[in-house]
């Protein structure tokens, strides 16, 4: 049985952020402009983002929201009825609420009855994970269609006065860094087991991820302070306190990073050794950069490699639209289609790297018009 993405779609709140209106929206920590933005923009590059939060911090649009809204477009794109919809999968680091499911609370703001529901959680990979159970669900012949949709709204984590309950103002560069890397928006894929006629369809050749979270330490989290090594926030005596030692910030481990780019590159290099992919064969690369200094490091271990696909063939859309974690991928596919003149046989190659403890997937498209 083979599966086919018949129809995309992708929502992006607000107006666009420029760099120099980053902190007019999530407000400036104890009244002082950070030393470290500009800094850390240079490095990835990004010259506009979205948020679902307005100059007062508050929320504008929820996660659920966000999501509900790129699924709307996708499958309004589609000719599959909302309510004909099979199996909803879903991805998010984290979703409105704890509990229940992410996939749960947008299964009844699409108000489709009686589907299959599947939620992955996790950091950018995420979205590959779920879409990775939707394909097989559907390869399997267990589900004619699914709807696969990942959403971020990571701008509620940036609020200045969640820097600000921090004990001793100890806000660290790891604590920091993530302001000025990561903004809200999603994106949604439908797939069907035949091919939409007079259009545009991608056949999904293979998915395949590789974790090495038994190699490496973790890198991206939420959940510890920076110094405490078992106690986790909800060891704590109340929130209140977990909120004050930093365990509810989300932080990146910058001395670990610059790992993502092997990780990524030999999992590359392992598709290659095993004939998932042939180089040559590539037509277009669709790589979720979380910053533009790994794209350079990126292209240089493949040069050394001799498995470089010409740069030309590369396509990103970070720059314009930020770095939206997990539904990066989807929301860049759904512009690249939309924009591009595809040839049949056309091979896309999408690739995920993950830094939350090093988890990199990617996925082989064949175009089919």
């Amino acid at each position: 049985m083979n599966v086919y993405i018949n129809s995309t779609g992708s929502y992006l709140p607000g107006e666009p952020i420029g760099n120099d209106k980053i902190e007019d929206v999530l407000g400036l920590v104890n009244q002082k402009p950070s030393r470290l933005k500009n800094k850390i923009l240079k490095s990835n590059g990004i010259k506009f983002r979205h948020y679902a939060i307005n100059t007062n911090q508050e929320t504008v649009e929820t996660n659920c929201d966000l999501a509900t809204k790129a699924a709307i477009e996708c499958i309004e794109n589609s000719f599959v009825a909302r309510k004909k919809i099979q199996l909803l999968s879903s991805a998010t680091s984290q979703g409105d609420m704890v509990l229940p499911g992410f996939s749960s609370m947008l299964q009844a703001e699409l108000d489709i009855p009686e589907l299959e529901i599947n939620t992955s959680h996790g950091i950018c990979s995420s979205s590959m994970m779920a879409l990775k159970y939707a394909y097989a669900n559907v390869k399997a012949d267990l589900s004619s269609n699914a709807l696969v949709v990942a959403s971020e709204f990571a701008s509620r984590l940036f609020k200045h006065t969640r820097y600000e309950a921090l004990e001793n103002n100890s806000i660290d560069f790891n604590a920091e860094f993530l302001r000025w890397m990561l903004s809200d928006g999603a994106g949604a894929l439908l797939l069907e087991n035949i091919p939409r006629p007079n259009t545009t369809s991608l056949k999904i050749e293979w998915i395949k991820s590789f974790s090495h979270a038994d190699a490496y330490s973790t890198c991206m989290s939420i959940g510890k302070s920076k110094d405490e090594q078992i106690k986790t926030w909800q060891d704590y005596p109340n929130y209140s306190e977990a909120e004050s030692a930093g365990a509810l910030m989300l932080r990146q481990d910058v001395r670990l990073l610059d790992n993502i780019v092997s990780v990524g590159v030999n999992g590359f290099l392992k598709l290659i050794s095993a004939g998932d992919i042939k180089v040559a064969e590539i037509d277009h690369v669709l790589c979720h950069f979380s910053s533009h200094y790994f794209k350079g490091k990126i292209f240089e271990m493949l040069e050394q490699a001799g498995a470089m696909v010409p740069e030309q063939k590369w396509y990103t859309n970070l720059y314009e639209r930020g770095n939206t974690g997990c539904a990066s991928l989807f929301i860049m596919l759904d512009e690249f289609i939309k924009t591009h003149q595809l040839n049949s046989g056309a091979k896309i190659l999408c690739m995920v790297p993950e830094s939350g403890r090093f988890n990199c997937a990617y996925m082989l498209l064949t175009v089919e018009n």
